[in-house]
């Protein structure tokens, strides 16, 4: 017996192997850790309630925000898997404009369900597709709770961004006149002073005739310019701020004031396109194309004071290009920046319903009706797949959780009555965590474009069934 079972463990040991499949989970299990890491550092900056995040750059800049993008593009984040989430928040900032935090927010719960379905032996890839067809199906929804919005209705438009002002702001005036009514203005990319030699070189002036003839062909120089300038009837220069030299001297603005020409100078070369579009006028390179059909025209340009400065400030525009001015005024750089993000931010809400022309209630409704919706569907679903929607839906409630966290409020006992509002058929029922209870979030004007949600449920599904499919991390140096 001994002779034949020898041969018979030599064939088994043959015909069978064992795969070693720890080192793929410990690598999904790594990846999911430090994608969730990153999602809970900007949780807590959810909703309008969330807390804001200060972040000290290598170079010792300091930066107060709670949008999600900035925090993220500002983390140093090495571990690859990680580094995806910041990208999902830039394609967000990019599709979107708004929904940074929520993007990731959502993304890190989706993950935090994964790693459950792992725990019980449901492979990736089925996970993969049930959470690809739950996204799909959550598409149909929040498209089915929408409201349509016409561009020409103002009042929809303010609810979601109030955001217009319809004069145009630039720099400081450089003397002379300060107000100037029926204004015809021209922006010129030229130096309205002495012209300097092509290459580095010095002049030494041996007397005083020779100085004085030198000064005089200066002043006849200057003078020349700026007879060309007022003949066309130009009485607004806007001033296109030089490297080479010196756009404007002492000499020519003193002849300028004397021309009655309202000057304003240093104007950056990244603004002229700006400005030409808004006045409705053409940038002028060269003093010999200045001519009176370039000029733009204003009903008003005038010098007002504004707090311990002053600026120009240009009203009644003819035929003004479709660009809006916005001023932003702070006590500190810090606030600008933020101020100057939160208004980047609602502009995008406008850009959104130019894309998508819907609404959709906010304070976490379209998520908790998701949820509810997905909950059910996933029970007539056979198999694992029904398990993986059913952990979609559940992942859905980070936001409005989350939201009653930030606002102080009691998440459980929040989220429950949510639940059950909409358990009832109230689908617009939502947090209003200004006065930290549930209302119906689309009569308290809380509103958001269809696009940010559709963007950000399929980004975050996106981004998570790539994860899910890594199963290895190569490093090629």
């Amino acid at each position: 017996m001994a002779a034949v079972t020898a041969p018979q463990q030599h064939r088994s040991s043959k015909t069978e192997s064992y795969v070693d499949n720890k080192r793929k989970e410990d690598i999904r299990h790594a990846n999911i850790v430090a994608a969730r890491a990153v999602a809970s550092a900007v949780r807590t900056s959810l909703g309008p309630k969330g807390m804001d995040k200060m972040i000290s750059t290598s170079s010792d800049e300091v930066i107060i925000t709670n949008d999600g993008a900035t925090i993220l593009n500002k983390m140093q984040v090495l571990q690859p898997a990680a580094k995806m989430l910041v990208e999902l928040s830039k394609s967000q900032d990019s599709a979107a404009g708004d929904g940074t935090t929520t993007v990731v927010v959502i993304a890190g719960a989706l993950l935090e369900q994964c790693l459950i379905l792992l725990s019980h032996g449901i492979h990736p890839t089925v996970i993969s597709d049930s959470l690809h067809k739950a996204s799909l199906k959550a598409l149909d929804v929040l498209s089915a709770m929408a409201v349509p919005v016409e561009l020409s209705d103002k009042d929809s438009l303010v609810k979601s961004a109030s955001t217009s002002l319809n004069s145009k702001v630039v720099s400081h005036a450089a003397g002379g006149p300060t107000r100037m009514e029926n204004a015809k203005i021209a922006v010129i990319q030229f130096q309205i002073s002495p012209p300097k030699t092509d290459i580095e070189q010095s002049i030494v002036v041996s007397d005083y005739s020779q100085m004085d003839r030198i000064l005089k062909e200066e002043r006849s120089y200057i003078l020349g310019m700026i007879k060309k300038i007022k003949s066309t009837g130009c009485n607004v220069l806007l001033i296109q701020k030089s490297i080479l030299r010196d756009a404007v001297t002492d000499l020519s603005l003193h002849y300028l004031a004397k021309a009655k020409i309202l000057v304003i100078k240093d104007v950056e070369r990244d603004d002229i396109e700006f400005i030409t579009k808004t006045l409705n006028c053409l940038p002028i390179a060269n003093i010999e194309h200045f001519r009176a059909e370039k000029l733009g025209h204003a009903d008003l340009v005038e010098e007002v004071s504004l707090g311990d400065g002053k600026i120009v400030k240009i009203t009644g525009i003819k035929d003004m290009g479709k660009t809006t001015t916005v001023l932003v005024r702070g006590s500190n750089q810090l606030v600008l920046d933020e101020a100057d993000r939160s208004l980047h931010d609602a502009l995008c809400v406008v850009r959104c319903l130019v894309a998508k022309r819907f609404l959709i209630a906010g304070g976490g409704a379209p998520e908790i009706e998701l949820s509810r919706q997905l909950g059910a569907w996933a029970k007539v679903l056979h198999g694992m797949e029904g398990y993986c929607v059913r952990a979609f839906a559940e992942a859905l409630e980070v936001i409005p959780y989350t939201l009653a966290e930030n606002a102080g409020l009691n998440p459980i006992a929040i989220v429950t009555e949510l639940r059950n509002r909409h358990a009832q058929g109230e689908i617009n029922a939502g947090i209003n965590v200004r006065k930290g209870q549930i209302t119906n979030i689309l009569e308290e004007n809380v509103v958001q474009p269809l696009l940010v949600s559709t963007s950000a449920i399929t980004l975050a599904t996106e981004c998570v069934r790539m994860i899910l499919k890594i199963d290895d991390i190569v490093t090629v140096r």
